[in-house]
């Protein structure tokens, strides 16, 4: 009889980690970062600048802080999270339909919103479900390399056939939808009931607020590789099926590395593995400083594609550990404190694109910033268990 339950329990556990990690893939793979891909294409068939890009990027991270900010007041999570991933799909589809500037805008922002939706809801809903298994959180958010990877791939498949960037937003959208349908019945069990925490306010306190502040350095210090990384390998190679393979490299890096980071957490704690994250993720988007040609772009593809996500992870696993009954609510602060942060990174390269060595100053001041929140994280270390 033990046996049966603790077999029921395991079944349910890898259950949720399964359908968080689809859901994750959808929301953040394809409604986030889709566009990094796509955006060398458009540059090449619609007459995309790379300050434009830079707008295009600004309005979908304005829009996950705008998500951020509003995910709290969400009273039932499962509904939140079909209504996130209906919407990616939705606006997906539609970035292949329209045709201008404003459309465009429009629509990138409105995934960002549902994108910051999911990525807190589906950890709030995912995580208890989990009882703290490490390793089934580190096959959660594989998800979002998982997304990348498939992305990445998409795009590099229909760059081989010479597919025009609206058609490949169309594909990326009817995938979405499909996914959508496969998610709907799985993600309600039936069983949820109205959040308790749904009112409850946030305590803050100085670890409270180092914690906000260090996510924040995190999303300014890797979104400037993570929206541009394609775009730099092209101008190096200017075959498409060579550099479009650093997205996919990308995301098949940042699936793999929760699951090993998973396995270190137990035994350092979330806040050490966050921090060494954050020092590896510094040199990576450094090394196109001072590592010549393509070899620079695959060592920032390896770096920051091996450790967004284990930051990711250890970041709202330490939000849940330290938030307790408000954990929801100091994820989604964490969320929109790094939603500000990427907002910033594009804006900067926008300003700077037209200037001398301006992008290079851009990658140097994002790696500063992801030193220091390693050393904030570091010099008054506090694990908690997850």
């Amino acid at each position: 009889m033990a046996l049966s339950i603790y077999s029921g329990r395991m079944v349910t556990r890898a259950r949720a980690a399964l359908v968080g990690f689809a859901a994750l893939a959808l929301a953040m793979g394809i409604g986030r970062f889709a566009f990094t891909p796509l955006l060398p294409l458009m540059e090449d068939d619609a007459g995309l600048s790379l300050a434009d890009g830079g707008y295009l990027a600004a309005a979908n991270y304005l829009g996950y802080l705008a998500g951020a900010l509003w995910a709290t007041r969400a009273a039932r999570t499962v509904r939140a999270i079909r209504a996130s991933l209906l919407a990616i799909a939705l606006t997906t589809a539609a970035m292949g339909v329209e045709q201008a500037m404003p459309g465009w805008l429009l629509f990138r922002f409105a995934a960002g919103v549902a994108s910051a939706w999911a990525l807190v809801h589906v950890s709030a809903w995912a995580l208890p479900r989990l009882a703290g298994g490490p390793l089934l959180g580190g096959v959660l958010y594989s998800g979002v390399g998982a997304g990348i990877a498939l992305a990445g791939l998409l795009c590099l498949a229909l760059m081989a056939f010479s597919v025009s960037s609206a058609h490949a937003w169309l594909t990326l959208g009817l995938l979405s939808l499909a996914i959508v349908a496969l998610l709907w019945p799985l993600i309600g069990d039936g069983s949820e009931a109205a959040p308790t925490h749904a009112r409850a306010a946030l305590r803050w306190t100085p670890d409270t607020v180092r914690l906000v502040a260090c996510y924040g350095a995190f999303g300014f210090g890797y979104i400037i590789p993570a929206t541009y990384l394609p775009a730099m390998a092209k101008a190096l190679v200017h075959d498409p099926l060579a550099f479009g393979w650093a997205w996919p490299v990308f995301g098949a890096t940042a699936a793999a590395s929760t699951v090993v980071a998973a396995s270190l957490v137990p035994r350092h704690g979330n806040r050490r593995v966050w921090s060494t994250a954050a020092l590896a993720m510094a040199i990576g988007v450094a090394a196109p400083l001072f590592v010549p040609g393509a070899a620079g772009i695959v060592l920032a593809a390896l770096l920051v594609g091996g450790t967004f996500m284990v930051i990711t992870m250890a970041g709202l696993q330490e939000a849940r550990a330290v938030g307790g009954a408000q954990a929801p609510q100091l994820m989604a602060a964490m969320t929109a404190a790094f939603a500000a942060g990427q907002v910033a990174g594009p804006l900067v390269v926008a300003v700077l694109a037209g200037r001398p060595h301006g992008f290079a100053l851009a990658l140097a001041v994002a790696a500063i910033a992801l030193v220091a929140s390693a050393v904030a994280l570091a010099t008054r270390e506090k694990p908690c268990p997850t």
